[in-house]
């Protein structure tokens, strides 16, 4: 048995899936259901006794302590988080409470039931913490890529509250010997992501016929990560990691923000002949702080651990764009009125 939080968001239904389809070992899923988290993106498995929901906050110490002790589970997956730059932006106080005090009460109630182990159980146990490379900053366009060992340099609030938490989860490491691993990845796209996001966002405003905002120049550069290559990777990293140690996990698929729209709109066009989605294409006034480049150096995880991506970016994209037009009530279902006041909120005057 073993429990994931934040396991009905994008990464984490994904890994849900995934993980039930390779192992069969039974998984507690705890997520609070915040606008992010979708029980939708589960239905498949609603009926399987191996997976167990429980809906829930991170910093309900009670909460977590009680499930620990029913399903007594052989490790944590930490994927709970807001983890929205531009909601960030607009109202941090949401990331400083999940992203930094809930996993610190997190970290507070599993090192209580760590400790009570017996000692076989207890070294076998892991804490393992899903993070992100935008604790890392922003490079230059001819920088190399992160590594583990580059220096935190987070220009958001989002990224600030997850390298608050990384902090917290090596401290627990080094002062108590809580056996944790991190893991920090690069862009993830694929399905059941909510589509504030750019590559959902573009697909869902071009079938509506909708204007595609892009920021600034659109040429800020991240590492491309196929959802299900990333919950792989976590899978092989709870595996064979070593306490302590931080993989970074990426796609070797550096590309400029412009690039995906386009790469989208030829897809699409594709899929609808005579469309010419590139004419919704509209620039708009950059993000605050906007980092202009990230880059994933995943040789470690490759060497150590045997891991690398399975999907090129073009072969992940088809089936991404596969997936939104086989699941437009899932779109639909997830563009609420809150949903559109959101939208409204973050581009008002952009244009």
């Amino acid at each position: 048995m073993i429990l994931i939080t934040g396991g009905a968001g994008f990464i984490g239904s994904n890994f849900v899936l995934d993980w039930l389809a390779q192992t069969g070992e039974p998984i507690v899923n705890l997520d609070k259901l915040t606008y992010a988290g979708n029980l939708q993106n589960l239905s498949s498995v609603s009926g399987n006794t191996q997976h167990i929901f429980v809906q829930g906050d991170i910093g309900d110490t009670q909460l977590i302590s009680q499930l620990l002790a029913q399903h007594q589970p052989r490790a944590i997956i930490n994927m709970a988080a807001e983890s929205h730059v531009d909601r960030s932006i607009h109202g941090p106080e949401d990331f400083i409470q999940t992203n930094i005090l809930g996993t610190f009460r997190l970290l507070e109630s599993v090192r209580a039931y760590w400790s009570a182990l017996e000692p076989a159980a207890r070294a076998n146990f892991r804490f393992l913490h899903v993070s992100t490379d935008e604790v890392y900053g922003s490079l230059e366009k001819n920088e190399p890529a992160f590594t583990e060992t580059h220096g935190y340099q987070p220009n958001s609030p989002y990224s600030a509250s997850k390298a608050s938490s990384d902090h917290l989860v090596r401290a627990y490491h080094h002062t108590y010997g809580l056996p944790v691993l991190t893991t920090n990845c690069s862009n993830n796209y694929g399905p059941f992501q909510f589509p504030e996001k750019l590559i959902p966002l573009m697909i869902a405003n071009a079938l509506a016929g909708k204007p595609l905002p892009v920021y600034g120049d659109g040429l800020q550069i991240r590492d491309w990560l196929y959802v299900i290559d990333h919950c792989r990777a976590i899978r092989r990293v709870l595996e064979a990691g070593i306490p302590g140690e931080t993989y970074n996990i990426g796609g070797w698929n550096e590309k400029a923000n412009i690039e995906i729209v386009n790469t989208v709109c030829t897809l699409l066009e594709e899929f609808h002949p005579g469309s010419d989605f590139k004419r919704l294409i509209t620039y708009v006034k950059d993000r605050p702080g906007h980092d202009r480049r990230y880059a994933i150096n995943a040789q470690k995880i490759e060497r150590e651990l045997g891991w690398k991506p399975a999907e090129t970016f073009d072969t992940g994209i088809r089936k991404t764009i596969e997936w939104y037009l086989n699941n437009p009530q899932w779109i639909q279902d997830v563009q609420t009125g809150a949903y559109r006041s959101w939208l409204e909120k973050n581009y008002n005057g952009r244009q």
